[in-house]
């Protein structure tokens, strides 16, 4: 159904408690506030708002009429999706302590910076590709269960070398984390340029041709900004780890002089 089809004041009306996302969401937050009490995982003021953001932009996305309609309609599927693996994800891991450095191999092994950009880029296109799309929607315990905790534990995974919490240790530098993130545009707007020129419903009419195209605009454009946002971040992050390193070279040659 298209929205144009659908009373403004209707679809404004339409909201849902959504239990199987918004219980695990908010107990992740309990969870995150309980191990970050500690001195051991203690985070700052701003990590917390970071991290409650993060899962606040999860539950809006779930219990507004956006989550209500993912189902029916393909311009809110796409801004659930934009959301959860543009901002939700980055946001969870500027709000992860310092000090959170897992051991585990397998975190290790997904969170690398090659394994998880491929990863991510997989997910962007391949969920988004007329086969396992129209399988996702034709069996929503899919979508609630696995689609959309997948968006974030992928956009966690690569984020998470490629913003500023991280840049002690980290397994990417500074530079390659802009560049990372400028290339990830590539295949995420092309995927919403193709949506949205696409001639036909490529769907197979699960949705009006007017809806897929709104949805790949949404995709095309509101991925370039929020792209733009965190490549800002990124370049902020990198000038001040420069600002840094001539510092402390400054320093060494001091105390080398002296």
């Amino acid at each position: 159904m298209d929205m144009n089809s659908v009373p403004t004041s209707t679809f404004w009306s339409q909201w849902q408690f959504a239990p199987q996302i918004t219980v695990p969401a908010i107990l992740l937050l309990v969870l995150y506030l309980r191990l970050t009490h500690s001195s051991e995982h203690a985070s700052t003021t701003r990590q917390k708002k970071f991290f409650i953001s993060g899962v606040g932009t999860i539950l809006l996305v779930a219990i507004t009429p956006i989550g209500v309609r993912a189902g029916d309609l393909y311009w809110c599927h796409m801004v659930l999706h934009v959301t959860v693996m543009m901002i939700t994800g980055p946001l969870l891991v500027l709000g992860t302590p310092q000090s959170f450095r897992p051991k585990n191999w397998l975190f290790i092994t997904f969170t690398h910076p090659l394994l998880s950009w491929i990863l991510y880029a997989a997910v962007m296109v391949g969920v988004h590709l007329p086969g396992p799309h129209e399988f996702m929607m034709n069996h929503p315990w899919i979508h609630s269960y696995l689609e959309i905790p997948g968006y974030i534990v992928v956009s966690y995974l690569f984020y998470f070398n490629l913003l500023d919490r991280n840049l002690v240790g980290r397994r990417i530098g500074p530079a390659l984390s802009v560049i990372s993130l400028f290339i990830m545009m590539i295949p995420e707007t092309l995927t919403g340029f193709f949506i949205y020129a696409a001639p036909h419903s490529i769907y197979g009419g699960m949705y009006s041709l007017n809806d897929q195209r709104r949805g790949g605009s949404i995709m095309w454009s509101g991925g370039m900004i929020v792209d733009t946002v965190w490549m800002a971040f990124a370049v902020f992050h990198w000038i001040k780890s420069e600002e840094r390193a001539s510092l402390l070279l400054d320093e060494e040659m001091q105390r080398e002089a002296s």
